[in-house]
């Protein structure tokens, strides 16, 4: 069974493309010309094992802000369809990753119905990640693609000083979280819930 997803987002901001393989193997091509949003998303297929190719044109002569946005909800949307009818699958994941100081725990539910818990240091209400990335834009990829991906998402930085490396470990335990919520259990037949369906 193919579980890939495919979305095609154009707006008078934005114009994006969306692949991903949930079976895959970490492959990525990504390119949203804002470079510290290519590398993180870029962590988000390789330590989640998932083929991401993501290519999108926006207004970068404004800000960041719509680029990062559109692409974070073309993703979840992605990931949403490639999710199908989620049979067979762990359907809860959660992660602790460290990246030198900082400290990021992560649980997630593909239960169909979005709920974002994220709590970060104030540093990165205030951070400049490069030349191009606000520190509060990371809270916002989490919102958009949790909505979009019918997920519910708790993200907890546990310690962190430095905004880069807050950011980084953020998507890494994001992705790890979601590696094993997706992967199949062999112990599970049909939809992992006793409603018999996995939606809102």
């Amino acid at each position: 069974m193919s579980r890939t997803g495919r979305i095609e987002r154009v707006t008078g901001e934005s114009k994006v493309l969306v692949e991903i393989d949930l079976d895959g193997s970490g492959k990525c091509d990504i390119s949203t010309g804002v470079g510290f949003y290519d590398h993180m998303l870029n962590q988000l297929g390789k330590h989640g094992g998932f083929d991401l190719t993501v290519q999108t044109v926006g207004d970068l002569h404004i800000d960041a802000h719509h680029t990062v946005e559109d692409t974070a909800i073309a993703l979840g949307q992605a990931f949403n369809q490639a999710l199908g009818d989620k049979a067979g699958i762990r359907r809860f994941g959660d992660a602790l990753v460290p990246l030198d100081e900082a400290l990021v725990q992560v649980a997630v539910d593909l239960a169909g119905r979005p709920y974002l818990v994220h709590e970060e240091p104030a540093v990165m209400e205030v951070a400049m990640i490069g030349t191009a990335f606000p520190g509060t834009l990371v809270r916002h990829i989490w919102e958009a693609f949790t909505h979009n991906a019918s997920i519910a998402l708790h993200v907890l930085v546990r310690s962190g000083r430095d905004p880069h490396h807050i950011a980084e470990s953020q998507f890494k335990a994001v992705a790890r979280a979601l590696r094993d919520a997706t992967a199949f259990d062999p112990r599970v037949t049909g939809i992992p819930s006793t409603k018999g369906r996995l939606s809102g």
